[in-house]
């Protein structure tokens, strides 16, 4: 794959159940972590890498790094505290075709990924994953139970099909994070 190269359907369709490497070292000040990797991030080998996807934008206007990082550029997020994961690990074309028990699965999982790496704080993307992961179905974005030592905070899913959030309103979250993750 080149970098200007883009994928035909049958590479897309190739992806599926593709996996991602996670992208965390111990003491990290904040571990963010995606619900699972999309047929295009699973291509490219990158997270968050489809055209459209807020996460990367969203991290620099917050303030987390200080610029826009591309998701080739994902190891960088190292320099600054930052990883990142996901709660399952396959890659599928949406969310959608991910089961209750892969969620939940993948809950477990991410326990034992926070309790290898002890991050300060795991940021999950996406209020609706989260519920099912860690069994919490009135869970709502903001700072949620520790998991441990590491503190725990729900944001909007950064893709591009969450119209309910604006690039604007979706750094502004991630800010609200960044705050509570550098203290007063």
């Amino acid at each position: 794959m080149s970098p200007a190269s883009r994928p035909t359907r049958a590479d897309l369709l190739a992806s599926a159940d593709r996996t991602l490497p996670t992208v965390a070292a111990p003491g990290l000040r904040v571990l963010f972590c995606g619900i699972n990797p999309g047929l295009y991030s699973a291509w490219t080998g990158h997270h968050f890498a489809r055209p459209g996807n807020r996460f990367w934008p969203a991290l620099h206007r917050s303030g987390f790094t200080p610029r826009q990082l591309a998701p080739a550029e994902q190891l960088e997020l190292l320099t600054w505290g930052l990883g990142v994961t996901n709660v399952v690990e396959r890659a599928s074309a949406t969310a959608a075709e991910l089961s209750p028990a892969e969620l939940q699965a993948g809950g477990e999982r991410l326990v034992a990924d926070v309790e290898r790496y002890a991050p300060a704080w795991l940021a999950v993307l996406g209020v609706t994953a989260y519920r099912a992961a860690f069994h919490r179905p009135k869970a709502t974005f903001g700072e949620q139970e520790p998991i441990g030592a590491t503190r725990v905070w729900v944001l909007p899913n950064p893709s591009g099909l969450n119209a309910h959030f604006t690039l604007a309103q979706l750094a502004e979250r991630f800010a609200q994070l960044r705050s509570a993750a550098t203290g007063p």
